[in-house]
Formats: C-alpha cells, structure tokens, sequence
C-alpha cells in the first residue's frame, strides 16, 4: 500500500524510511554494516520509500542508500532528498557549525540559490547512483533567495527529468501559498508528533485546501514517544537528544508512553508502531519518517503498516494527549 503525494503520480510508502541517524552525525555515529542491513530490511518488509539529504553525514548518508538499493528494481523504490544545506560555500542564512566526517569544522548553510540547487542535486544523483530522484526537497527556507527561484529551479530539474516531484520542508502556510504561484507542490516535510502539533493551526489546513501531502518527521519524537528515554537517559558527547529532549516535561511524557503501551500491547504492537499507525492517521498525512538504525528496527517500524488502530482508540489517545 502506497499514498499518493498531492495531485503527482508519485506514491509512497505510509511508513517511510527517514535515514538522518545512518549519517551518523548528531546521533553518535554510526556502523555502516548496521546501516546497509537496516535500508534493505526495510526494503524486503514493504518499505520501499527512503527519505535522506545531503546533510546527513555530509554526503554519507545518500551514498549508504546508493550502496544499499544495488540489486533492487529501481522502480520499485521511491527516493526522496533535499538541497539546501550547504558546507563548501558562506551563502544564504547561517544554520549551524559542525564538523565533517573527515574531522573538520564546516558552517552550514541554509541556501536555496537557483545554481546551487542544480549543483547539488547532481551531486546527489551520483552519490545515490540513480538517475532520477523521485521526490526533491528544499530543505528549509532560505531568506536571502525569492521562493519563485528556488521553485524555478526544481521546475527545471523535473522537466529535464531528474525529478519526478517538487516538494519542501519546514514551510509555514504562507511560504506554500507563495511557492504555489511558481510551481504546483507534491508535499511539505514539517515536524508533527503527538508532542508537537502546530502544523495543525496552518500547514495541515493548507495542505487539506490546496491537494498538497503533508509528510511527518520525528514522529517518534527522536525515539522519546517509544518509552525507551526518560529523565535520567544519557547521550554520547556528539548525540543531540540530550539537548533535545530537554524542551519536553518528561515526567509527563512517561505517563502518556505508559498509557501508550497498555494500548499497543492490546494490539501484539510495540509503542513505536502505535506512534507511527497514529501518525499516519492524520489529515493530510501521506507517510511518517521512521529511521532505522539496524534490521531489527527497520522490521518493527514495518510492522506498523499493518496497523489500524479503531476510533476508540484514537478518541483515547486524544485524551491523554490533552490532559
């Protein structure tokens, strides 16, 4: 079963493979033969949409994904990347300072460029060792570039038939409204969990309105939503969770996870697939990012495919969510 991103003829997995932790970078590294194992897993238990950026390990993570779809039916797999995180030029608004694979400190960039795009999206051909991307995203809004030029350049990138679809991430209402005048939207990639609901006030209208997908990542909220963290949970030095989760009253969020499990075990369901069958739920929802960090976890997100959590149940997690 495959979810039709806005009015395309691109369709995705509900339960997409979100592949940020594979980079290794911001999650304490990672192990590359666990990586490769996780990719496939998901691939052979009916996830065959994987979302990666160039960003993600700074060009490492797409090529774990080039490396690990060799030997499958290319059209049988939907890959979805982004643009718009740069390190090898001081463009666009500032993001962030992080260090390289190789150990060196680069300033990132939020970037959208007309050029730029194009580069980059080449760049991620040959790193994932295909010839077409299915879905690109701008990966945030860049304020020193016109949305219209940023779009004009996936427009490009679409007819000459590197792309088959046009999305973004991290767009408010107001910045769909204005890319819509240049180019006709498959999807936004915003953050939406059952800890952090915003999208509900705009982007989720919009995307309801307009035939546009919203797709969800950090559903899980970076593994808190699964039970396994709490207050007293330490991170490796480079790991960002432990920051992270600090925005998060956790002695609430243990209430709701405790609830959350009495539930899915109702179900033979691990609290994660609960999460994820939840998310995918949502008005407008066309897939959840799940990652995956070995074959194990890459089987259990797959399990949430087959989900379908009743009414009742939804009505009961509105409950807690609300009290």
């Amino acid at each position: 079963m495959k979810n039709r991103i806005g009015t395309t003829d691109v369709s995705i997995t509900p339960i997409t493979l979100g592949a940020w932790a594979i980079g290794g970078a911001m999650w304490g590294g990672n192990e590359e033969a666990d990586s490769l194992a996780a990719i496939k897993a998901s691939i052979d238990n009916g996830i065959t949409s994987i979302d990666t950026a160039p960003i993600y390990g700074m060009g490492y993570s797409e090529e774990l994904v080039g490396k690990a779809i060799k030997g499958y039916d290319r059209s049988t797999l939907q890959i979805l990347t982004k643009f718009g995180m740069v390190w090898d030029q001081e463009k666009g608004d500032f993001a962030f300072e992080r260090r390289d694979p190789a150990g060196v400190s680069r300033k990132v960039y939020r970037y959208g460029g007309y050029d730029n795009a194009i580069k980059e999206v080449e760049a991620s051909l040959k790193r994932l060792q295909t010839d077409y991307i299915d879905l690109i995203q701008l990966h945030w809004p860049d304020s020193t570039t016109p949305i219209s030029e940023t779009m004009e350049a996936m427009q490009k990138m679409q007819a000459e038939g590197k792309v088959k679809a046009i999305g973004v991430c991290n767009y408010n209402g107001a910045q769909l409204a204005e890319a819509e005048q240049t180019v006709k939207l498959a999807s936004d990639q915003v953050p939406y969990s059952m800890l952090k609901r915003n999208i509900e006030k705009d982007v989720m209208p919009y995307a309801l309105e307009n035939g546009l997908s919203v797709i969800a990542y950090s559903p899980m909220e970076r593994g808190l939503l699964t039970g396994k963290y709490n207050a007293a949970s330490r991170f490796a030095e480079d790991d960002h969770r432990s920051d992270y989760f600090k925005q998060f009253d956790m002695n609430k969020v243990a209430v709701l996870t405790d609830h959350l499990a009495e539930m899915a075990a109702g179900h033979r369901a691990s609290v994660a697939q609960l999460v994820l069958a939840w998310t995918v739920h949502q008005p407008a929802v066309a897939a959840a990012l799940a990652g995956a960090r070995n074959a194990g976890q890459a089987v259990e997100n797959a399990g949430a495919l087959q989900l379908k959590l009743p009414e009742t149940d939804l009505a009961q997690i509105e409950k807690w969510l609300a009290a």
